[in-house]
């Protein structure tokens, strides 16, 4: 088998800026490509002393990946748990079956550390309540929590929904806390709404962005 060799000083890489060079159909053809898939919004809620934020719209097999990001999610109560749920079709109890995992790692400003540990308190084993992918912030007027929740095909109807989250909050206790959750919607029918809360409490303040993932 006869090896091809890309002469690299013949290739002007300037009009693919930010992108990939990648094979094409053609025989040793090459041309330039995104790196990954790009991220479309469909979708912002602003919190206001809210209870809930709710999707409803907008969710279907246009995009096999849903991204959230919370942006400063502040509490009304203090040391609270961001959470999330969805449902399917118009149903609205938002209690799907959902077996997940968590862990966390944390820093306060005393110098005191945590983890990474694992939370038995915060995963399910096919359990229908809210996931928790947020923990321990404070409510003090500059404590709040970001992070960004990631859906992996929530309309296919032939395999479960996994999802991942990754969220940093300013904890009650005065430090940074890490959290990590994972795991899947053990339902083969579509979801096409998630519900985001606080454990207890509103949600004083924060942004929620949906995006489509091409």
């Amino acid at each position: 088998m006869a090896l091809s060799k890309v002469n690299f000083n013949s290739m002007n890489v300037t009009p693919a800026a930010s992108k990939a060079i990648k094979f094409n159909s053609s025989n040793n053809g090459l041309e330039a490509g995104d790196f990954g898939g790009s991220l479309v919004l469909l979708s912002t809620q602003t919190a206001s002393s809210s209870s809930t934020i709710s999707f409803t719209s907008g969710i279907d097999s246009t995009y096999k990946k849903y991204v959230f990001k919370c942006i400063e999610m502040h509490p009304s109560d203090d040391n609270a748990r961001l959470q999330f749920q969805a449902d399917t079709g118009t149903n609205t109890n938002y209690n799907q079956t959902i077996t997940s995992t968590s862990f966390r790692a944390s820093h306060t400003e005393a110098g005191v550390t945590s983890g990474p540990s694992y939370k038995l308190a915060t995963d399910q084993a096919q359990g229908t309540g809210f996931q928790t992918i947020g923990e321990g912030s404070g409510n003090a007027n500059d404590e709040s929590l970001s992070g960004t929740l990631h859906v992996f095909d929530p309309s296919s109807t032939t395999f479960v929904k996994h999802f991942f989250s990754t969220f940093n909050s300013s904890m009650s206790t005065e430090g940074s806390n890490n959290q990590f959750s994972a795991g899947y919607f053990n339902t083969t029918t579509a979801l096409t709404r998630f519900q985001f809360k606080f454990a207890s409490g509103t949600m004083d303040s924060g942004t929620i962005k949906m995006y489509g993932v091409l």
